[in-house]
């Protein structure tokens, strides 16, 4: 009975090398996951700089991550940090393109691509990506004729003017009394610069008041005065030389003189062509997309569920 009793072991060691291991349900939670297999791809048609594991790393591909990361610190106002030399390059592809290559076959052995979110954001990328392109290869079919532009200059002539400009001297003083005595003392002559310097309390009374040359300003968030100071300063009535009345404006009271009147003149074709064109060329570009969108709604079913949307 004892000896049967020591076969035990023997038997069950036995069992097990033929049996074999994978095949022990107690066993199947001891055993590590097994990563996901990366497909080795084919050895691209380019000049290859590397290999990572199973990925192919290619002259382009080296060009265009250095043109992205040109481009980054570019923007950051970093242009001192720009790969330009071949040691550079060379610096880049090892330390930073090889690294994120062996941290994307990690992904990959682990599964992460296969992620909901991960799949959904890849998915809108892609989206995102081909429409791109789709519009690319519609749009650079797209030219704008020298006929064309020459009829648009000609049909636009007077709005393409630049504005008129006028040399506009200033003075404000905090009350209307003040105003009036600076107005009784330009009535008897004497001269506007030398009153601003003395009573001006804008900012301009060191330079005697000259706002240099400005244009008549429509949008309020770019007026440098009130809209009051424009109507005034660009008023008809009032020609070179001439002196305005006092007008009250949201910090004090205003004169002004128009010391000079440059005239609105059209620009040369010359100078207006390439900006002509750009216009016109983007105006078809974006009816050429409106009108292929247009088409395809038409053979595409479309359901929008506005209650659904907060």
């Amino acid at each position: 009975m004892k000896k049967f009793s020591n076969m035990i072991p023997v038997v069950f060691i036995v069992a097990l090398i033929f049996a074999g291991c994978d095949n022990l349900p107690f066993l199947q939670g001891l055993k590590p996951k097994p990563k996901q297999q990366v497909t080795a791809p084919m050895p691209p048609m380019g000049t290859v700089v590397a290999r990572v594991g199973n990925f192919y790393v290619t002259k382009d591909d080296l060009d265009k991550e250095i043109e992205s990361f040109n481009a980054l610190v570019a923007a950051q106002g970093r242009p001192q940090d720009k790969i330009d030399a071949r040691d550079q390059k060379v610096s880049y592809l090892k330390n930073d393109v090889v690294r994120k290559y062996i941290l994307y076959q990690e992904a990959l052995g682990r599964g992460l691509d296969r992620k909901p979110d991960i799949q959904k954001a890849i998915e809108t990328y892609k989206i995102s990506l081909l429409v791109t392109e789709l519009l690319r290869e519609e749009i650079e079919k797209i030219d704008v004729s020298s006929k064309e532009i020459e009829d648009f200059y000609n049909q636009n002539k007077d709005a393409l003017k630049e504005p008129e400009q006028r040399k506009v001297l200033e003075i404000m003083t905090p009350t209307e009394e003040g105003a009036k005595q600076v107005y009784i003392e330009l009535l008897k002559g004497a001269d506007f610069t030398t009153l601003a310097k003395q009573n001006s309390k804008a900012s301009t009374a060191p330079k005697g008041g000259d706002l240099g040359y400005i244009a008549y300003e429509w949008q309020p968030e770019k007026q440098i005065r009130p809209n009051k100071f424009y109507e005034m300063a660009f008023s008809p009535s009032l020609e070179k030389g001439a002196v305005s009345s006092i007008f009250k404006g949201p910090d004090g009271y205003y004169i002004v003189k128009v010391e000079d009147i440059k005239q609105s003149a059209p620009k040369s074709l010359s100078e207006l062509w390439e900006n002509i064109k750009s216009w016109l060329l983007f105006e078809k570009q974006q009816n050429a997309i409106k009108n292929l969108a247009d088409k395809l709604a038409g053979q595409t079913k479309v359901e929008i569920y506005e209650g659904k949307v907060d």
